[in-house]
This record gives structure tokens, sequence and C-alpha cells, in this order.
């Protein structure tokens, strides 16, 4: 791809119907006579689906620019922000949260906010029930007490302050903004956030201008515009962020992290967060049925290779389903190592043949972590005569054949991150390890009646005691890990590259690749 200008790059930007029309002007995008303008140089679609009930992937780095939550979560500190909420209680049996809301609030079409648009935004992602909508099935009901203090009923106790902090499905939209079912097809927004649409060319780009009237006000030095737009190659990236046309990439490879840290006009941010990689045993199908040979299988895994080589150490060995960064780790939780006297003794044990075993494995095609991950594993279980064969797939494809009705059509090893969508150990366990009707992210077929027990016993204690809860999802834990479907490869740290005059970023790993714009300024 030939690099362009990013002021090219604008000049270029045709607005969609539905927002506007004609051609975008701007001067420099930096720092020009008229704008002060961030540019996010992103590494796929900036956006996909514009329904802030139903966006369940990429489009959280846009929608939480455009909308808002009642609270945000920071798993660092464990404290609540107060966004679009200013206060919350919750009654003695957890059943009943009462949150008083931000008064003075304005939609971007002028709707003020109250208690009724948040009735009204929550009730229509249940009605909808895609995406992230599962995140609210806890409620029985939501009433409206006075204009700016909502009740939130439970059929059983949860979190509820983790879940209106969620950077999916607890958007809170103007109901008088929606005109039809497909409103949002068209590239429109109706939000309370800082930020509001300009202009969007589809799976491309998107341009979002300052709203006036937000509620926080406006300092000189923040942005008046903000361009995120793909770039998905990583040489690209780099090169616009060295030059300092691009304000803020991620998702570079080791090797150009290592060299952008020799550069004096950019910053690296890096911090441990809640990405983690899994390898997910197929435990359906013979040996892999086999507690034994999972475990045999997890000792050949070559963990501090793959963390110096595929992630170029930018990477710790997991321990256990939940990462370090997030409540409800456990350190002293039992971590395997490679260990090839320990596989062949539980191999015995088995009283399975490794010599001659063949498994699949399928990463996503793309992916060079993951690639690098299997090519090290495959030539360690090479060492014991099993041949490991190594396929990438899109991912829809990868996963389309982990859902085949016949297991034995299925991948023996799906290899996955897992990223935050609820900063609670149970989006990790419960989406992974609780049994499923329907295939969706149990990809290890896991079936424990125990653990799933643990599981919703801690969800429904994490509503008064985060302490409590994380003892019993511990307890959970130690049984999946002696069982071993999976192997918990490593925790990733996230990785930033910053032009030196974008301030204010503060990493938050609960909203991944999310770049908080009205926190951030020009400065020198």
């Amino acid at each position: 791809m030939k690099r362009k200008s990013v002021s090219i790059i604008i000049i270029s930007l045709v607005v969609i119907a539905g927002t506007a029309t004609g051609i975008i002007l701007w001067g420099n995008p930096k720092t020009g006579e008229d704008l002060n303008i961030a540019y996010y140089a992103y590494s796929s679609e900036p956006i996909l689906n514009w329904d802030p009930s139903i966006c369940y992937s990429n489009g959280i780095i846009v929608l939480n620019n455009v909308y808002e939550t009642l609270l945000r979560y920071d798993p660092y500190a464990e404290e609540f922000e107060n966004v679009l909420a200013t206060n919350y209680t919750v009654s003695d049996d957890g059943l009943s949260w009462n949150f008083t809301l931000r008064e003075n609030v304005k939609f971007h079409d002028g709707t003020p906010f109250n208690a009724s648009a948040v009735k009204y935004s929550i009730e229509r992602t249940l009605d909808l029930d895609q995406g992230a909508a599962f995140i609210w099935y806890a409620v029985e009901n939501i009433t409206v007490l006075d204009d700016y203090l909502v009740q939130f009923n439970l059929f059983y106790p949860t979190a509820l302050d983790l879940i209106t902090a969620c950077p999916y499905a607890a958007f809170i939209m103007s109901p008088s903004a929606i005109q039809s079912e497909t409103w949002f097809d068209n590239g429109n927004e109706c939000g309370t956030g800082p930020y509001q649409l300009v202009s969007t060319i589809p799976g491309d780009t998107v341009v979002l201008s300052k709203f006036d009237d937000y509620w926080g006000g406006w300092e000189d030095n923040q942005f008046d515009k903000v361009i995120i737009k793909k770039h998905s190659e990583t040489s690209v990236r780099r090169s616009l962020v060295e030059s300092g046309e691009a304000d803020i990439v991620g998702w570079l490879p080791p090797s150009d992290i290592n060299a952008l840290k020799e550069v004096d006009n950019v910053t690296v941010s890096e911090n441990l967060g809640l990405v983690n990689m899994f390898a997910h045993f197929n435990t359906q199908v013979e040996p892999l049925n086999n507690t034994k040979v999972r475990q045999a299988l997890a000792y050949m895994f070559p963990y501090q290779d793959v963390v110096n080589n595929a992630a170029g150490g930018y990477a710790v060995q997991s321990t256990g389903v939940i990462p370090a960064r997030l409540w409800g780790h456990n350190d002293s939780l039992f971590q395997y190592s490679y260990n090839k006297t320990k596989a062949l003794e539980l191999f015995s044990e088995a009283e399975v043949d490794h010599e001659g075993l063949t498994l699949e494995l399928t990463y996503t095609s793309g992916d060079e972590a993951q690639r690098i991950t299997a090519e090290l594993y495959q030539a360690r279980l090479a060492e014991i005569g099993i041949t490991l064969s190594i396929t990438g797939l899109p991912w829809t494809s990868q996963w389309e054949k982990a859902k085949s009705a016949n297991p034995e059509d299925r991948q023996d090893i799906y290899m996955i991150y897992w990223w935050p969508d609820l900063s609670s150990p149970f989006s990790w366990l419960y989406n992974q390890y609780v049994a499923e009707e329907n295939i969706l992210f149990n990809l290890a077929y896991y079936n424990n009646t125990e653990v799933t027990d643990l599981i919703y016993w801690a969800d429904e204690v994490s509503a008064h005691n985060r302490t409590f809860a994380a003892e019993i999802y511990s307890m959970a834990q130690e049984i999946i890990i002696e069982e071993s479907p999976s192997i918990f490869i490593y925790d990733q740290k996230d990785i930033y590259v910053l032009s030196d005059t974008f301030k204010g970023f503060d990493y938050n790993p609960s909203y991944t690749d999310v770049i908080f714009f009205y926190e951030c300024y020009r400065g020198k």
C-alpha cells in the first residue's frame, strides 16, 4: 500500500447518506490553524455494526467515544468512575440496584438524558438479544423512580456495577432518535459521548467531531476531531506513527516495538492486559477425552519458548484461566511447565501409545503469534513421535469447524484469545467452561457440573463480596487445571506506540483497543 499523507486521506473522505453530504476539507491534521485532530491508525475495520445494542466487535473503539455507560471500571485500581451515573446503591440481597443519574446531560440530537432513556436503552438491548445482550440476563425489570433515579430489579444477584461498565451492550442511547430498524445501518448514532459522528467509509474510516454541548465541557488543547482509519499492514502503521502522521497505533510485531523504543519522537506504552491465549482440546474425541493424555500434552507445551519467541517477550505465562491483572486471579494455582519426562509417564499411565499419534491444530490465519506458537509446539511433540498438523483458517472458518455437529469433524486443538467483555472472572469461566447446548465459546466442550455450580455461585456472591467470590472462582479453576481441557498459554501485554505530542493517554485494559479521546490532548 502506498503511504499517503494524512491530509490527503482526510480530503478524500466522502460523507455517506444519513449523516451529511459533501467533501471534508480540513487543515493540517495535527495542529492546523483551525482544528486539532487526533489520528488512530487501527489494525482492522474501525466498526462493523453501528447499533450500540448489537455491536460486539471492533466497533467499541468508536462507540465508547460516541456513547457512554453508567459507570466505567478500572481493573488496576478495582474502582469505578462515575459517568452517566453519579452514585448507586444495592440492596442487602443483591437483587435491587438504584442508580442516581447525572443531570444536565444531552444526547447528540438534543434530547435530555434521564432515567427513561436508561430504561429504554437496556430494554431495547435485551429485546434485540444480540451481541453481548446476555450481560443483562439477570435483569427482571427496570423502574423509573424519578427523572434521575432508576432501579434495576434482578432475578438473581450479580455484580450489576460491572455490567453497567461493560464496553459492549451497556450504552445509553436517545429514545427519540431511532427512526427505523435500519436507522443505524445507515451510519447514524445517538449517544451522549464527547464525540459525534461526522462521516464514515464502511470498513475503512470513521471521522468524529467534538460534541459542543458535552456535559464535561472542553479545554482548548483537547481534540476537535478524531480520525480512526484501518491500516492492516503493520509496516504502514509503524511508518505512520514513526513519521508523526499518526498519533497512536497498536498490534505491532515485537521487532517493530523494539525498534520504535529507540525512536525519539514516539513513546511505547507497555502494560500487562486482560487478553490471554488458550489452546482448547477437543475433549469429545479419543484420546483427548482422557484427562491424563491432556495433562501429558500440557506438559509437552514449550511455555517459555512461546513467551520469548511468539510473543517476543511481551507476555507472561498464564496461571489458570483468569488473567493476572483481573480480580479473581490467583498466583498460587498450579502452573504447568515443559516436562517431557512427566508427559511420557502420563501417557504410560493412560495406556495410550503416543508414537504415531496425529493431532490437528487450527489457528487464526494472519496471526503470527499463534502461528509461531503452533510451530514451537509442533516441534516439541515431534520429539515424542506425535505429529501435529497445523492449519491457519479465517476466524469464522475456524469457529464453524469447531461447531461441527460431529465431534470427529472438529479440530483437536483450537487456539483462541479471550479478551474482556465483562471485567469479571465470570466472562472467562462461564463462556469457556460451562456446558452449552449450542456450541458458542466452550470450544473444549468441557462439562463438569461442580465447576458450573461454582461459577454461578461466585457470580452471585460477587454482587456483595468480591473477595469471597474470588475464592470460589479459584476453586473452580483448581478443578479445571487438574482436568486440563485447555492449555493456558500466556497473558498478553498490550502495546501502544504514541506520538510524543499525544498526551493524556491512560491505558485501561477493560476496554480493549479503546482510546478515550476526551481524556487526551495535544501537548509538547
